[in-house]
């Protein structure tokens, strides 16, 4: 059983990627071999041309952190770092990736799992899902971008409580305080994440491309940076084509 399942529908031109998280068994629980099957999907929507992805898990679980039951790795400290810059490689795929990343979230995101939802563009979760940082109780540390993405999300104060304590949160207190995009009734979250990779895969493909960049690009940037950015991409939106798109949106009150 592969740990990673891909399927991607391109008999109507790129579309929306699928990725599942496959280690049922495990609460699709982090291995080498999880890693690497996660990277090489995100690769492969890039070769693909998908317009975006949704990332899920089979089973019970999105995914329940690393594999603590596993034994060990004997390896030396260069092979513990190439293994953990794997690990963010996942983030680096998921922000490189032109269009959006829909994480859809139940059950279990805990440690990697909670990592690899919030390094996407978007995330669905259920109401009854739990998002957790336990990596300072077992003696880890964090990964995945997370030291800098958390405390944009919910703020310093909020973000040094989740991980000095390690608290649980539910997917509708995710939401609550601006952890993930929403929280949906259980069951549904993968049908909402799709809906909603569908409707944005629709949009004009520059135009999505660029609104991602440049929000991902203000998290690296000063604010004239940002600004300079966003001329930028006005400019090429301007000469592409796209900017013939319906505007219907933009006459609602």
């Amino acid at each position: 059983m592969q740990p990673v399942e891909y399927s991607h529908d391109r008999s109507a031109g790129p579309g929306v990627a699928l990725v599942h998280l496959n280690r049922p068994e495990r609460l699709n629980a982090v291995d080498e071999a999880l890693t690497r099957g996660l990277v090489a999907a995100l690769e492969r929507a890039v070769a693909e041309d998908a317009r975006a992805v949704v990332l899920a898990g089979r089973g019970r679980a999105f995914c329940a952190g690393h594999d603590l039951k596993a034994q060990p790795p004997v390896e030396t400290p260069l092979q513990t770092r190439g293994r953990l810059e794997e690990i963010q490689d996942v983030t680096r795929l998921v922000r490189r990736f032109p269009g959006p990343v829909v994480a859809a979230v139940h059950g279990y995101a805990l440690g990697a799992g909670c990592e690899f939802a919030l390094a996407c563009d978007v995330v669905v979760a259920a109401e009854d899902a739990a998002f957790g940082f336990p990596e300072v109780s077992v003696g880890l540390s964090v990964t995945g971008g997370v030291s800098r993405l958390l405390p944009v999300l919910v703020g310093w104060a909020r973000a040094k409580e989740l991980l000095l304590l390690g608290e649980r949160v539910s997917g509708s207190e995710a939401a609550a305080m601006g952890l993930v995009a929403r929280a949906v009734p259980s069951g549904t979250h993968e049908e909402v994440a799709l809906e909603l990779a569908t409707r944005m895969a629709r949009r004009p493909a520059l135009a999505l491309s660029l609104a991602k960049r440049v929000l991902d690009g203000g998290l690296d940037s000063t604010l004239e940076e940002a600004m300079g950015r966003e001329v930028e991409h006005a400019v090429l939106t301007s000469l592409s084509d796209e900017g013939e798109a319906p505007r219907e949106g933009f006459g609602r009150g």
